[in-house]
């Protein structure tokens, strides 16, 4: 199989190897618990929020279609991690909660994510790290930069 470049920009193509790349690992050690990147995600967002949340917020924050966090939270629902509440104005939706298990799940998935980043980004020293993250930075302030131009030229 030839290797095909996914994009016009070979930093690009490293950027989406990288992260790529990265996703499997950390899904690898995860799945060594029962879970993934994704439902970590969902777990995560919902042992922080202050109060149970809507599924439509949750959608939001992951960044994912409505369809996609019904099903990440159905398999949560299915494994006992998190459980649905009746809204307490909306007789229609229901509200998402972490249970006593869902946080057990999130601080034990939290420990291995932390094991396989660590272990992941080990060979950069801290101002690899820094110079990193500022050049990560700076590409996705160009994008909203552009954006935001491009959103001003469209009205």
């Amino acid at each position: 199989m030839r290797n095909v470049p996914g994009s016009s920009d070979p930093l690009i193509d490293e950027l989406f190897a990288t992260t790529h790349r990265l996703r499997l690992f950390v899904d690898g050690r995860l799945a060594e618990k029962g879970t993934t990147v994704a439902q970590l995600r969902a777990l995560r967002f919902l042992a922080h929020a202050a109060e149970p949340m809507r599924m439509r917020d949750l959608s939001d924050m992951l960044g994912v279609a409505a369809r996609t966090a019904t099903s990440l939270v159905d398999a949560l629902e299915r494994d006992g991690l998190v459980v649905r509440l009746p809204h307490p104005t909306d007789r229609r939706a229901h509200l998402l909660a972490l249970t006593d298990a869902g946080r057990a799940c999130h601080q034990e998935a939290e420990a291995m994510d932390r094991e396989a980043l660590r272990t992941a980004t080990g060979a950069l020293t801290p101002e690899d790290r820094t110079a990193l993250r500022t050049l990560l930075g700076r590409i996705r302030d160009t994008v909203a930069a552009a954006e935001q131009a491009g959103a001003g030229s469209r009205r």
